[in-house]
């Protein structure tokens, strides 16, 4: 029984028509857990599903109170490089985490350990890219087998604040230096908006063709480029945009749009995810990452979110900001009877992590001997 007097009972949801079917409730247990992302919305899970799930492999832990959505954990079912249960989104979202609601936060955290324990009677649970302070840490604290918990991707992240109190955290040099790029975005006359949702469809279509353009002879994530990412796209930021989940925003110059990009924002986050920028404002020496930043900040409200993330990647521009890092977790849970898996898994990442030590001890070398 659960502190309320419901009893909770639990679904292993196997059936994309029935995913779908849930978007109402999960969309309510989604704004009742703290720390969920985006990357968590129904919207957003579902239609990853529809672009890159596998027939077959879905497994959505479902967890109720009196008949009530009180916890769950998109999952799906995977076979390579090992027969494991990881969570729906993949390598296109930023944060991975299971949902519980707050009021039940305890007891929903137990009863998903209880079911993947029992699912990992025959396959090792592999969360990756947790946020810490996630929900699945509660999980991760509730299991009594096995269990490993590893560095995932670096995320750099700085306080939400106006651009004119992000300008005071630099030093006086790097200050002047983006007061001087932000003079520049305004002698130019570049100007931005955000687009309505009714708008969405077409701007996140121009979006990935400037992105194509931007890109264009230098190396891309090739995933960036496929119609399923475009459509996967399309169908999740849309809605997502109605309710204020992501937001969209166009760059004009002279009535031209010349840059679009795309952000996701919750109740303590908001993360700059993608954009599109034609090569012209470049050729212009304007600097992009300055003007979208303004922009971002430009909506936010003292009671808004209280993080600004540039989410996954450590490029050398981010840095001029003075973020701070922070690491994502790799959460592996298993049984005793699928313990060596774990400790594949765990050799697999160790044995990765040493090579990129390696390319990067070499790079430098490189580099050095060439001066």
């Amino acid at each position: 029984m659960t502190g309320s007097g419901h009893a909770l009972s639990v679904e292993i949801c196997t059936d994309g028509h029935a995913f779908a079917q849930l978007a109402g409730e999960w969309e309510h247990l989604y704004r009742a857990c703290r720390s969920a992302t985006p990357f968590q919305s129904h919207a957003w899970l579902h239609s990853w599903w529809l672009s890159y799930g596998t027939p077959g492999g879905l497994r959505l832990v479902l967890v109720r109170a009196g008949g009530e959505l009180v916890a769950a954990a998109p999952l799906m079912r995977v076979h390579s490089p090992l027969p494991a249960l990881v969570p729906i989104g993949g390598r296109i979202s930023d944060f991975c985490d299971v949902l519980l609601d707050e009021t039940m936060a305890e007891q929903g955290a137990r009863a998903l350990a209880d079911t993947l324990a029992d699912m990992a009677r025959t396959a090792l649970i592999d969360f990756r890219e947790v946020r810490p302070g996630s929900a699945v840490e509660r999980v991760y604290h509730s299991w009594r087998g096995p269990r490993r918990r590893l560095s995932d991707s670096e995320c750099l992240e700085m306080p939400a604040l106006p651009m004119n109190e992000l300008v005071k955290r630099l030093p006086r040099a790097g200050a002047q230096r983006v007061r001087n790029k932000l003079n520049r975005v305004k002698k130019l006359g570049v100007e931005w908006r955000t687009v309505d949702h009714r708008e969405a469809d077409t701007a996140l279509r121009r979006m990935l063709e400037l992105h194509r353009l931007q890109w264009q002879g230098r190396k891309v994530t090739p995933e960036h480029l496929r119609p399923r990412f475009l459509d996967h796209l399309v169908r999740s930021v849309v809605p997502m945009a109605r309710c204020g989940e992501a937001v969209v925003k166009e760059y004009l110059l002279e009535d031209e749009v010349l840059a679009v990009d795309l952000s996701f924002q919750s109740s303590q986050l908001v993360g700059k995810y993608l954009n599109g920028v034609h090569p012209r404002l470049r050729e212009l020496k304007l600097d992009v990452t300055t003007m979208m930043l303004s922009a971002a900040v430009d909506d936010l409200s003292s009671a808004g979110p209280t993080v600004l993330s540039l989410l996954r990647g450590k490029e050398p521009y981010k840095y001029r900001w003075l973020p701070e890092t922070v690491v994502n977790q790799r959460l592996l849970l298993a049984r005793r009877r699928t313990a060596p898996l774990l400790a594949a898994a765990a050799c697999e990442a160790a044995a990765r992590d040493r090579a990129k030590r390696i390319l990067r001890g070499s790079a430098t070398s490189g580099s050095a001997g060439s001066l």
